[in-house]
Protein backbone atom coordinates (compact mmCIF):
# COMPACT_ATOMS: atom_id res chain seq x y z
CA UNK A 1 0.00 0.00 0.00
CA UNK A 2 1.11 3.46 -0.76
CA UNK A 3 2.27 5.75 2.41
CA UNK A 4 -0.42 8.16 3.83
CA UNK A 5 -1.59 11.17 3.15
CA UNK A 6 1.03 14.47 4.48
CA UNK A 7 -1.02 17.24 2.66
CA UNK A 8 -2.86 19.45 4.70
CA UNK A 9 -6.26 19.15 6.58
CA UNK A 10 -7.39 22.20 8.02
CA UNK A 11 -10.35 22.32 10.71
CA UNK A 12 -13.25 24.30 9.63
CA UNK A 13 -15.92 23.41 12.17
CA UNK A 14 -17.66 20.31 13.63
CA UNK A 15 -15.99 17.32 12.52
CA UNK A 16 -14.94 18.88 8.92
CA UNK A 17 -11.25 19.26 7.91
CA UNK A 18 -10.37 21.21 4.62
CA UNK A 19 -8.03 19.98 1.93
CA UNK A 20 -7.54 23.67 0.74
CA UNK A 21 -7.50 24.08 -3.34
CA UNK A 22 -4.01 25.31 -3.00
CA UNK A 23 -2.76 22.00 -2.11
CA UNK A 24 -2.77 20.47 -5.81
CA UNK A 25 -2.65 22.56 -8.92
CA UNK A 26 -5.64 22.20 -11.05
CA UNK A 27 -7.98 21.89 -7.96
CA UNK A 28 -11.14 23.75 -8.45
CA UNK A 29 -12.35 23.51 -5.28
CA UNK A 30 -11.26 22.92 -1.76
CA UNK A 31 -11.92 19.09 -0.29
CA UNK A 32 -13.68 18.12 2.59
CA UNK A 33 -13.40 15.42 5.03
CA UNK A 34 -15.83 14.30 7.76
CA UNK A 35 -14.20 12.90 10.60
CA UNK A 36 -13.56 13.05 14.27
CA UNK A 37 -9.28 13.42 15.98
CA UNK A 38 -9.86 9.59 16.07
CA UNK A 39 -10.72 8.88 12.68
CA UNK A 40 -8.61 11.20 11.50
CA UNK A 41 -5.34 9.66 12.67
CA UNK A 42 -6.78 6.57 10.66
CA UNK A 43 -7.64 8.77 7.29
CA UNK A 44 -4.14 10.55 7.30
CA UNK A 45 -2.70 6.76 7.23
CA UNK A 46 -4.28 6.27 4.04
CA UNK A 47 -3.55 7.72 0.46
CA UNK A 48 -7.71 8.28 0.49
CA UNK A 49 -7.90 12.32 0.65
CA UNK A 50 -5.35 12.71 -2.27
CA UNK A 51 -8.18 11.28 -4.23
CA UNK A 52 -10.23 13.82 -3.00
CA UNK A 53 -8.16 16.77 -3.92
CA UNK A 54 -8.28 14.58 -7.38
CA UNK A 55 -11.91 14.36 -7.66
CA UNK A 56 -11.80 18.25 -6.89
CA UNK A 57 -10.66 18.64 -9.99
CA UNK A 58 -13.31 17.44 -11.95
CA UNK A 59 -14.85 19.91 -14.66
CA UNK A 60 -18.11 21.32 -13.31
CA UNK A 61 -17.54 20.59 -9.73
CA UNK A 62 -19.54 22.26 -7.03
CA UNK A 63 -19.30 23.65 -3.62
CA UNK A 64 -16.31 20.88 -2.76
CA UNK A 65 -15.08 17.57 -3.15
CA UNK A 66 -16.48 15.69 -0.43
CA UNK A 67 -15.71 12.65 1.91
CA UNK A 68 -17.52 10.84 4.78
CA UNK A 69 -16.04 9.39 8.32
CA UNK A 70 -15.99 5.87 6.45
CA UNK A 71 -13.47 7.16 4.20
CA UNK A 72 -10.77 4.67 2.56
CA UNK A 73 -9.13 4.40 -0.59
CA UNK A 74 -11.44 2.90 -3.91
CA UNK A 75 -10.92 3.28 -8.00
CA UNK A 76 -10.41 6.84 -8.99
CA UNK A 77 -13.23 8.34 -6.09
CA UNK A 78 -12.54 7.29 -2.25
CA UNK A 79 -15.22 5.33 -1.07
CA UNK A 80 -17.08 8.01 0.80
CA UNK A 81 -16.44 10.66 -1.22
CA UNK A 82 -19.53 12.81 -2.72
CA UNK A 83 -19.33 15.52 -5.46
CA UNK A 84 -21.79 17.20 -7.46
CA UNK A 85 -20.91 18.76 -10.97
CA UNK A 86 -23.68 21.03 -13.16
CA UNK A 87 -24.70 20.17 -16.38
CA UNK A 88 -24.85 24.01 -17.14
CA UNK A 89 -21.01 24.63 -16.18
CA UNK A 90 -19.69 21.94 -18.37
CA UNK A 91 -19.75 19.26 -15.56
CA UNK A 92 -19.10 15.56 -16.18
CA UNK A 93 -20.39 12.05 -14.77
CA UNK A 94 -17.51 9.75 -13.45
CA UNK A 95 -18.30 6.11 -13.59
CA UNK A 96 -15.72 6.07 -10.62
CA UNK A 97 -17.86 8.06 -8.58
CA UNK A 98 -20.64 5.60 -8.93
CA UNK A 99 -18.11 2.55 -8.55
CA UNK A 100 -18.49 -0.99 -10.16
CA UNK A 101 -20.87 -2.50 -8.13
CA UNK A 102 -23.93 0.12 -9.29
CA UNK A 103 -26.61 0.85 -6.56
CA UNK A 104 -25.04 -1.25 -4.08
CA UNK A 105 -27.14 -0.25 -1.38
CA UNK A 106 -29.25 -1.88 1.90
CA UNK A 107 -32.44 -3.12 2.84
CA UNK A 108 -34.31 -3.06 5.72
CA UNK A 109 -36.67 -5.49 7.49
CA UNK A 110 -38.82 -5.21 10.40
CA UNK A 111 -40.58 -8.09 12.20
CA UNK A 112 -42.89 -8.57 15.15
CA UNK A 113 -40.74 -10.82 16.69
CA UNK A 114 -38.66 -10.31 20.00
CA UNK A 115 -35.19 -11.76 20.78
CA UNK A 116 -37.19 -14.07 23.13
CA UNK A 117 -38.76 -15.73 20.12
CA UNK A 118 -35.55 -16.04 18.37
CA UNK A 119 -32.91 -16.64 20.28
CA UNK A 120 -33.05 -20.31 20.66
CA UNK A 121 -33.79 -20.98 17.10
CA UNK A 122 -30.89 -18.62 15.57
CA UNK A 123 -28.92 -21.81 14.43
CA UNK A 124 -31.95 -23.26 12.45
CA UNK A 125 -32.50 -20.56 10.86
CA UNK A 126 -29.28 -18.88 9.53
CA UNK A 127 -28.50 -22.58 8.31
CA UNK A 128 -31.95 -22.27 6.61
CA UNK A 129 -31.07 -18.46 5.14
CA UNK A 130 -27.68 -19.75 4.09
CA UNK A 131 -28.96 -22.68 2.17
CA UNK A 132 -31.64 -20.93 0.53
CA UNK A 133 -30.22 -17.45 -0.61
CA UNK A 134 -27.55 -18.09 -2.98
CA UNK A 135 -23.94 -16.04 -1.88
CA UNK A 136 -20.47 -16.84 -3.33
CA UNK A 137 -18.81 -15.16 -6.11
CA UNK A 138 -20.66 -15.93 -9.52
CA UNK A 139 -23.40 -17.55 -8.01
CA UNK A 140 -26.50 -18.16 -10.08
CA UNK A 141 -30.04 -18.48 -8.54
CA UNK A 142 -33.57 -19.78 -8.22
CA UNK A 143 -34.77 -16.93 -10.41
CA UNK A 144 -33.88 -16.98 -14.33
CA UNK A 145 -34.63 -14.61 -16.55
CA UNK A 146 -34.21 -14.58 -20.46
CA UNK A 147 -32.68 -11.10 -22.29
CA UNK A 148 -35.72 -10.13 -22.94
CA UNK A 149 -36.82 -10.18 -19.38
CA UNK A 150 -33.91 -8.60 -17.90
CA UNK A 151 -34.10 -5.40 -19.90
CA UNK A 152 -37.50 -5.79 -18.53
CA UNK A 153 -36.62 -5.81 -15.66
CA UNK A 154 -33.72 -3.10 -15.50
CA UNK A 155 -36.83 -0.57 -16.91
CA UNK A 156 -39.64 -1.55 -14.47
CA UNK A 157 -37.26 -1.83 -11.14
CA UNK A 158 -38.92 -4.24 -8.64
CA UNK A 159 -42.11 -4.00 -9.81
CA UNK A 160 -41.18 -6.33 -12.53
CA UNK A 161 -41.32 -9.48 -10.47
CA UNK A 162 -43.83 -7.72 -7.41
CA UNK A 163 -46.36 -8.30 -10.25
CA UNK A 164 -45.30 -11.79 -10.37
CA UNK A 165 -45.97 -12.67 -7.00
CA UNK A 166 -42.67 -12.05 -5.39
CA UNK A 167 -43.52 -8.96 -2.79
CA UNK A 168 -46.08 -7.01 -2.73
CA UNK A 169 -46.94 -3.24 -3.95
CA UNK A 170 -46.05 -1.14 -1.02
CA UNK A 171 -42.64 -2.45 -0.54
CA UNK A 172 -42.27 0.15 -3.76
CA UNK A 173 -43.53 2.77 -1.25
CA UNK A 174 -40.39 2.64 0.89
CA UNK A 175 -37.87 2.49 -1.90
CA UNK A 176 -35.51 4.72 -2.82
CA UNK A 177 -37.00 6.40 -5.87
CA UNK A 178 -40.03 3.73 -5.45
CA UNK A 179 -37.48 1.31 -7.36
CA UNK A 180 -37.06 2.36 -10.33
CA UNK A 181 -35.06 5.68 -11.72
CA UNK A 182 -36.56 7.20 -14.71
CA UNK A 183 -35.61 7.61 -17.75
CA UNK A 184 -33.37 4.39 -17.74
CA UNK A 185 -32.54 2.71 -20.76
CA UNK A 186 -31.41 -1.23 -20.95
CA UNK A 187 -30.76 -0.96 -24.35
CA UNK A 188 -27.41 0.93 -24.13
CA UNK A 189 -27.00 -1.92 -21.55
CA UNK A 190 -24.74 -4.72 -22.95
CA UNK A 191 -25.46 -7.77 -24.27
CA UNK A 192 -22.46 -9.57 -22.26
CA UNK A 193 -23.63 -7.57 -19.32
CA UNK A 194 -27.33 -8.49 -19.79
CA UNK A 195 -26.12 -12.41 -20.12
CA UNK A 196 -24.01 -11.81 -16.38
CA UNK A 197 -27.11 -10.38 -15.03
CA UNK A 198 -29.43 -13.09 -16.58
CA UNK A 199 -29.18 -15.80 -13.72
CA UNK A 200 -27.74 -13.45 -11.13
CA UNK A 201 -30.58 -11.52 -9.70
CA UNK A 202 -31.73 -12.72 -6.26
CA UNK A 203 -28.25 -13.91 -5.36
CA UNK A 204 -26.18 -11.35 -2.77
CA UNK A 205 -22.43 -12.00 -4.13
CA UNK A 206 -19.68 -11.90 -2.28
CA UNK A 207 -17.25 -9.02 -0.24
CA UNK A 208 -19.12 -7.64 1.93
CA UNK A 209 -22.47 -8.49 0.92
CA UNK A 210 -24.68 -9.82 3.61
CA UNK A 211 -27.73 -10.83 4.79
CA UNK A 212 -27.70 -10.71 8.75
CA UNK A 213 -30.79 -10.79 11.73
CA UNK A 214 -30.31 -8.33 13.80
CA UNK A 215 -31.90 -6.90 17.29
CA UNK A 216 -32.62 -3.47 18.29
CA UNK A 217 -30.24 -2.91 21.20
CA UNK A 218 -30.57 0.42 21.62
CA UNK A 219 -32.99 3.42 20.70
CA UNK A 220 -31.60 6.99 21.05
CA UNK A 221 -34.85 9.06 19.04
CA UNK A 222 -37.80 7.43 20.76
CA UNK A 223 -40.11 9.72 18.47
CA UNK A 224 -38.62 9.14 14.91
CA UNK A 225 -38.06 5.39 16.19
CA UNK A 226 -42.61 5.23 17.17
CA UNK A 227 -42.78 6.51 13.14
CA UNK A 228 -40.49 4.19 11.66
CA UNK A 229 -41.64 1.16 13.62
CA UNK A 230 -38.97 0.00 15.86
CA UNK A 231 -38.46 -0.75 19.41
CA UNK A 232 -36.05 -2.16 21.92
CA UNK A 233 -35.38 -6.15 21.45
CA UNK A 234 -37.53 -6.30 17.86
CA UNK A 235 -35.83 -8.53 15.64
CA UNK A 236 -35.01 -7.36 12.30
CA UNK A 237 -33.17 -8.31 9.05
CA UNK A 238 -30.43 -6.24 6.98
CA UNK A 239 -29.44 -7.15 3.23
CA UNK A 240 -26.30 -5.18 1.65
CA UNK A 241 -26.22 -6.22 -1.89
CA UNK A 242 -26.21 -4.27 -5.51
CA UNK A 243 -26.33 -5.03 -8.87
CA UNK A 244 -24.09 -7.70 -9.50
CA UNK A 245 -22.08 -9.25 -12.64
CA UNK A 246 -24.61 -6.78 -14.31
CA UNK A 247 -23.56 -3.62 -12.54
CA UNK A 248 -20.09 -4.46 -13.12
CA UNK A 249 -19.68 -4.84 -16.41
CA UNK A 250 -22.17 -1.57 -17.19
CA UNK A 251 -19.07 -0.01 -15.64
CA UNK A 252 -16.30 -1.69 -17.24
CA UNK A 253 -17.79 -1.04 -20.87
CA UNK A 254 -18.24 2.66 -19.39
CA UNK A 255 -14.72 3.05 -18.35
CA UNK A 256 -13.50 1.75 -21.57
CA UNK A 257 -16.16 4.32 -23.76
CA UNK A 258 -14.61 7.13 -21.75
CA UNK A 259 -10.58 6.47 -22.12
CA UNK A 260 -10.19 9.15 -24.29
CA UNK A 261 -12.98 11.85 -23.46
CA UNK A 262 -10.69 14.06 -21.47
CA UNK A 263 -8.75 14.82 -25.10
CA UNK A 264 -11.84 14.77 -26.89
CA UNK A 265 -13.73 16.76 -24.95
CA UNK A 266 -10.34 19.20 -24.17
CA UNK A 267 -9.55 18.59 -20.31
CA UNK A 268 -6.82 17.29 -17.82
CA UNK A 269 -7.47 14.41 -15.10
CA UNK A 270 -4.95 13.95 -12.34
CA UNK A 271 -5.91 9.92 -12.15
CA UNK A 272 -6.77 7.87 -15.26
CA UNK A 273 -9.01 6.01 -12.93
CA UNK A 274 -11.50 9.47 -13.19
CA UNK A 275 -12.02 8.67 -16.71
CA UNK A 276 -15.56 10.72 -17.55
CA UNK A 277 -17.44 12.80 -19.74
CA UNK A 278 -20.23 15.49 -19.82
CA UNK A 279 -23.42 14.81 -18.77
CA UNK A 280 -24.39 16.10 -22.21
CA UNK A 281 -22.27 14.20 -24.40
CA UNK A 282 -23.03 11.25 -26.61
CA UNK A 283 -20.68 9.24 -23.95
CA UNK A 284 -22.42 10.46 -21.15
CA UNK A 285 -25.85 9.94 -22.26
CA UNK A 286 -24.64 6.69 -22.98
CA UNK A 287 -23.60 6.09 -19.46
CA UNK A 288 -26.16 7.11 -17.67
CA UNK A 289 -28.94 5.66 -19.05
CA UNK A 290 -27.17 2.17 -18.56
CA UNK A 291 -26.46 3.28 -15.10
CA UNK A 292 -29.85 4.12 -14.27
CA UNK A 293 -30.94 0.89 -15.65
CA UNK A 294 -28.54 -1.24 -13.67
CA UNK A 295 -30.11 0.26 -10.09
CA UNK A 296 -33.39 -0.70 -11.20
CA UNK A 297 -31.68 -4.60 -11.14
CA UNK A 298 -30.26 -3.28 -8.37
CA UNK A 299 -33.22 -2.28 -6.32
CA UNK A 300 -35.06 -5.87 -7.68
CA UNK A 301 -32.23 -7.95 -6.72
CA UNK A 302 -32.83 -6.86 -3.05
CA UNK A 303 -36.02 -7.23 -3.42
CA UNK A 304 -36.06 -10.78 -4.21
CA UNK A 305 -33.41 -11.33 -1.84
CA UNK A 306 -36.11 -9.87 0.69
CA UNK A 307 -38.58 -12.46 -0.58
CA UNK A 308 -36.21 -15.62 -0.17
CA UNK A 309 -35.54 -14.11 3.75
CA UNK A 310 -39.56 -13.67 4.19
CA UNK A 311 -39.97 -17.24 2.84
CA UNK A 312 -37.13 -18.60 5.22
CA UNK A 313 -38.26 -16.90 8.39
CA UNK A 314 -41.94 -18.34 7.49
CA UNK A 315 -40.58 -21.58 7.07
CA UNK A 316 -38.49 -21.82 10.50
CA UNK A 317 -41.80 -20.12 12.37
CA UNK A 318 -44.38 -21.43 10.74
CA UNK A 319 -46.09 -18.69 10.43
CA UNK A 320 -46.41 -16.42 7.00
CA UNK A 321 -44.50 -13.69 6.47
CA UNK A 322 -47.65 -11.57 6.56
CA UNK A 323 -48.09 -12.57 9.96
CA UNK A 324 -45.00 -12.50 11.47
CA UNK A 325 -44.76 -8.10 10.41
CA UNK A 326 -42.10 -8.74 8.09
CA UNK A 327 -42.37 -5.20 6.22
CA UNK A 328 -39.42 -3.14 4.72
CA UNK A 329 -38.53 0.03 6.56
CA UNK A 330 -36.24 1.46 3.82
CA UNK A 331 -33.92 0.34 0.53
CA UNK A 332 -31.54 3.00 -0.33
CA UNK A 333 -28.89 2.92 -2.57
CA UNK A 334 -24.79 3.92 -1.79
CA UNK A 335 -23.04 3.80 -4.99
CA UNK A 336 -25.05 6.00 -7.49
CA UNK A 337 -25.47 9.21 -9.19
CA UNK A 338 -28.64 11.10 -9.45
CA UNK A 339 -29.66 14.67 -10.79
CA UNK A 340 -31.25 16.02 -7.67
CA UNK A 341 -32.19 19.83 -7.13
CA UNK A 342 -29.78 21.69 -4.25
CA UNK A 343 -29.21 24.92 -3.37
CA UNK A 344 -25.78 26.21 -4.69
CA UNK A 345 -24.08 29.94 -3.45
CA UNK A 346 -27.94 30.38 -2.93
CA UNK A 347 -29.63 29.42 -5.88
CA UNK A 348 -31.12 26.38 -6.39
CA UNK A 349 -29.88 24.33 -9.42
CA UNK A 350 -29.98 20.88 -10.49
CA UNK A 351 -26.46 19.12 -9.81
CA UNK A 352 -25.13 15.24 -10.99
CA UNK A 353 -24.64 14.35 -6.99
CA UNK A 354 -22.45 11.44 -6.86
CA UNK A 355 -22.27 9.05 -4.26
CA UNK A 356 -19.75 6.30 -3.82
CA UNK A 357 -20.15 4.97 -0.81
CA UNK A 358 -22.11 7.26 0.50
CA UNK A 359 -26.07 7.27 1.29
CA UNK A 360 -28.89 9.73 0.42
CA UNK A 361 -29.90 11.44 3.84
CA UNK A 362 -33.22 13.90 2.87
CA UNK A 363 -34.55 15.74 5.85
CA UNK A 364 -38.23 16.15 6.81
CA UNK A 365 -40.54 18.18 4.24
CA UNK A 366 -38.52 16.63 1.77
CA UNK A 367 -40.55 15.78 -1.63
CA UNK A 368 -38.67 12.36 -1.95
CA UNK A 369 -38.89 11.30 1.45
CA UNK A 370 -42.21 8.22 1.35
CA UNK A 371 -45.34 10.12 2.93
CA UNK A 372 -44.74 8.13 5.86
CA UNK A 373 -41.88 9.13 7.48
CA UNK A 374 -42.04 12.59 5.63
CA UNK A 375 -42.92 14.76 9.28
CA UNK A 376 -39.35 12.80 10.52
CA UNK A 377 -36.72 12.61 7.29
CA UNK A 378 -35.71 9.55 5.20
CA UNK A 379 -34.46 6.54 7.17
CA UNK A 380 -30.71 6.10 6.70
CA UNK A 381 -29.54 2.34 6.82
CA UNK A 382 -25.97 2.13 7.88
CA UNK A 383 -24.52 -1.47 8.04
CA UNK A 384 -21.70 -2.16 10.72
CA UNK A 385 -18.83 -4.97 10.79
CA UNK A 386 -20.59 -8.21 11.66
CA UNK A 387 -19.15 -8.72 15.23
CA UNK A 388 -20.05 -4.89 16.67
CA UNK A 389 -23.16 -3.24 15.40
CA UNK A 390 -25.60 -1.31 12.75
CA UNK A 391 -27.14 1.84 12.37
CA UNK A 392 -30.70 3.27 11.56
CA UNK A 393 -30.44 7.05 10.94
CA UNK A 394 -32.89 9.54 9.76
CA UNK A 395 -31.86 12.31 7.19
CA UNK A 396 -31.24 15.73 8.17
CA UNK A 397 -31.22 19.39 6.95
CA UNK A 398 -27.49 19.67 7.61
CA UNK A 399 -26.86 17.16 4.99
CA UNK A 400 -28.57 19.40 2.24
CA UNK A 401 -26.58 22.33 3.84
CA UNK A 402 -23.32 20.74 3.88
CA UNK A 403 -22.91 17.44 2.01
CA UNK A 404 -25.69 17.86 -1.05
CA UNK A 405 -28.26 15.76 0.94
CA UNK A 406 -25.78 12.98 2.14
CA UNK A 407 -24.49 10.92 5.02
CA UNK A 408 -22.01 7.73 5.18
CA UNK A 409 -22.49 4.40 3.97
CA UNK A 410 -21.40 2.06 6.65
CA UNK A 411 -18.00 1.51 9.09
CA UNK A 412 -15.35 1.29 6.51
CA UNK A 413 -12.24 -0.82 6.17
CA UNK A 414 -9.57 -0.38 8.83
CA UNK A 415 -7.89 -3.18 7.02
CA UNK A 416 -7.08 -4.56 3.57
CA UNK A 417 -8.54 -7.95 2.02
CA UNK A 418 -5.06 -9.53 1.75
CA UNK A 419 -4.08 -8.09 5.49
CA UNK A 420 -7.43 -9.24 6.91
CA UNK A 421 -6.50 -13.16 5.43
CA UNK A 422 -3.11 -12.57 6.59
CA UNK A 423 -4.47 -11.74 10.23
CA UNK A 424 -6.98 -14.53 9.87
CA UNK A 425 -4.75 -17.42 8.73
CA UNK A 426 -5.15 -20.51 11.33
CA UNK A 427 -7.97 -18.93 13.26
CA UNK A 428 -12.17 -19.84 12.65
CA UNK A 429 -13.29 -16.52 13.19
CA UNK A 430 -17.20 -17.88 12.94
CA UNK A 431 -16.35 -19.93 16.50
CA UNK A 432 -15.43 -16.40 17.76
CA UNK A 433 -18.45 -14.81 16.23
CA UNK A 434 -20.36 -17.42 18.19
CA UNK A 435 -18.46 -17.19 21.24
CA UNK A 436 -19.53 -13.27 20.98
CA UNK A 437 -23.33 -14.57 20.42
CA UNK A 438 -23.15 -14.57 16.40
CA UNK A 439 -24.16 -17.01 14.42
CA UNK A 440 -22.05 -16.31 11.02
CA UNK A 441 -22.07 -18.83 7.59
CA UNK A 442 -20.08 -18.24 4.68
CA UNK A 443 -19.11 -20.10 1.55
CA UNK A 444 -15.22 -19.85 2.68
CA UNK A 445 -13.23 -19.21 5.69
CA UNK A 446 -11.51 -16.78 3.63
CA UNK A 447 -14.90 -14.76 3.05
CA UNK A 448 -15.32 -14.89 7.10
CA UNK A 449 -11.46 -13.78 7.28
CA UNK A 450 -11.55 -11.19 5.15
CA UNK A 451 -14.17 -9.20 6.15
CA UNK A 452 -14.11 -10.49 10.17
CA UNK A 453 -14.82 -7.23 12.43
CA UNK A 454 -10.78 -6.55 13.10
CA UNK A 455 -11.20 -5.59 9.41
CA UNK A 456 -13.46 -2.35 10.07
CA UNK A 457 -13.70 0.74 11.56
CA UNK A 458 -16.10 0.95 14.33
CA UNK A 459 -19.09 1.80 13.26
CA UNK A 460 -20.14 3.54 16.32
CA UNK A 461 -17.50 6.53 15.67
CA UNK A 462 -18.19 7.08 12.30
CA UNK A 463 -21.42 7.55 13.38
CA UNK A 464 -20.49 9.40 16.00
CA UNK A 465 -19.33 11.99 12.77
CA UNK A 466 -22.30 12.13 11.25
CA UNK A 467 -24.44 12.96 14.06
CA UNK A 468 -22.28 15.78 15.38
CA UNK A 469 -22.09 17.24 11.93
CA UNK A 470 -25.55 17.06 11.88
CA UNK A 471 -25.67 15.15 8.73
CA UNK A 472 -28.02 12.50 9.86
CA UNK A 473 -29.51 11.91 13.34
CA UNK A 474 -29.60 8.88 15.69
CA UNK A 475 -32.26 7.07 15.84
CA UNK A 476 -31.46 3.32 16.48
CA UNK A 477 -28.62 0.56 17.00
CA UNK A 478 -28.94 -2.93 16.32
CA UNK A 479 -26.44 -5.75 17.06
CA UNK A 480 -25.65 -9.07 14.91
CA UNK A 481 -27.45 -12.28 16.08
CA UNK A 482 -26.45 -13.97 12.54
CA UNK A 483 -24.98 -13.25 9.34
CA UNK A 484 -24.70 -15.59 5.89
CA UNK A 485 -22.16 -14.27 3.74
CA UNK A 486 -20.36 -15.13 0.41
Amino acid sequence: MKSGFTGPLESIGCCCHRIPKSYKTGMRVDGHIYANDKLLEAIRKDQAPDQVANVAMLPGIQVASIAMPDIHWGYGFCIGGVCATDPEEGGVISPGGVGYDINCGVRFIKTNLYLDDVKHHMKKLVKALFYTVPSGAGRTGRYKFDATETRRLMGEGPRFVIDRGLGVARDLDHTEANGRIDDADPHQVSDHAVKRGAEQCGTLGSGNHFLEVQVVDSVFDADVAKVFGLELNQICVMIHSGSRGLGYQVCDDSLAAFRNCSTKYGFELPDRQLACAPVDSPEGRKYIAAMRAAANYGFCNRQLLMQQAREVFAGVFGRSWEDLGMEQLYDVAHNIAKLEEHTVDGKKKKVWVHRKGATRAFPAGHPEVPEKYRTVGQPVIIPGDMGRASWVLVGSQGAMEKTFGTTCHGAGRAMSRTAALKDGAGRRIDRELEHKGVIAMASSRNGLAEEQPKAYKNVDDVVDVVHEADLSRRVARMRPLGVIKG
